[in-house]
């Protein structure tokens, strides 16, 4: 390279935006809004949990999807990175755990909820749920608050925790028409048996007024969960709201999915793309959502 040229030094996070461009549109743009030198480390976490979150979607059977799990599980047990070599989000995952301090623990529970995914197995109640979003989604803001304010970080688990539930309903609400096409149920047993319902009836749809109290009442805890993040709210630095940027899209998606009720299972309630990003900026700028 001439000694003049003005090309910016290269990074080992510079394959991780472009990647996380692909695979989570919203992250991306949460990137983006963040700090300048958090991108890179924050696109190397969040296109990791993009990529094991998507493992149901590139594989037909439940044992190839385990032996990608399995693939992370050993790249995070090797500090050395001699498991990752070569393979360009693992190396800037390791690097950025290096750099951060980041617990590797985590990251390892984070892997071992997405074997839930990878089968059809009904989720039990409410606790079990709340434990699948802890373990995922709460996880990664908490984990994204480490990178962009770690010294402030603990004071805001309270609202990472109740956040990343709703964060991770309304993902299943806008996922419930893929989920039913696979067989699959997230909706907690206990609540559909209030609406009298089991997981084939409500698979079926054939009792629509039932399907809509379900899944009303699956975006009522949704808000429950939200309104309690935005309890919290105050003691979120202000460095660490970038990590909260996603949950501007959760009350538009309780909105429209309390509004279609059954009609969910055959409709599309995802926002434009353009509201998506009003909405975050909105809230990046704000510190509200």
């Amino acid at each position: 390279m001439p000694e003049n040229s003005t090309a910016a030094p290269k990074s080992v996070y510079d394959a991780c935006l472009p990647a996380l461009r692909d695979s989570d549109r919203d992250r991306y743009l949460a990137c983006l809004l963040s700090p300048q030198d958090k991108r890179g480390p924050l696109s190397a976490l969040y296109a990791f949990h993009a990529e094991i979150a998507r493992i149901r979607d590139l594989v037909r059977e439940p044992l190839p999807g385990e032996i990608r799990l399995q693939w992370w599980r050993d790249v995070l047990a090797d500090p050395g990175g001699a498991s990752g070599e070569g393979h360009p989000l693992a190396e800037a995952l390791l690097a950025c755990i290096r750099r951060h301090e980041l617990p590797v623990s985590v990251l390892e529970d984070m892997i071992d909820a997405r074997i839930f995914d990878l089968y059809d197995d009904p989720m039990e109640n409410r606790s079990s749920l709340e434990g699948y979003a802890g373990e995922t989604a709460s996880a990664l803001i908490q984990l994204a608050s480490l990178i962009l304010d770690p010294a402030h970080a603990p004071q805001s688990a309270s609202a990472a925790g109740h956040a990343g539930v709703a964060q991770t309903i309304a993902g299943l609400l806008l996922l419930l028409p893929l989920h039913r096409r696979r067989g699959q149920v997230y909706f907690p047993a206990e609540l559909l048996a209030a609406t009298g319902l089991d997981r084939d009836a409500f698979l079926s749809g054939k009792d629509e007024q039932a399907v809509t109290l379900a899944i009303r009442a699956f975006a009522g805890l949704g808000r429950d969960h939200l309104a309690k993040a935005r309890a919290a709210s105050d003691a979120i630095s202000p460095m660490n709201r970038s990590a909260f940027t996603t949950l501007a899209l959760a009350e538009p998606v309780f909105d429209r999915a309390e509004r279609a009720g059954s009609k969910l299972f055959d409709q599309s309630i995802v926002p434009s793309q353009w509201r998506r990003q009003w909405w975050m900026w909105k809230a990046a700028r704000s510190g509200r959502w």
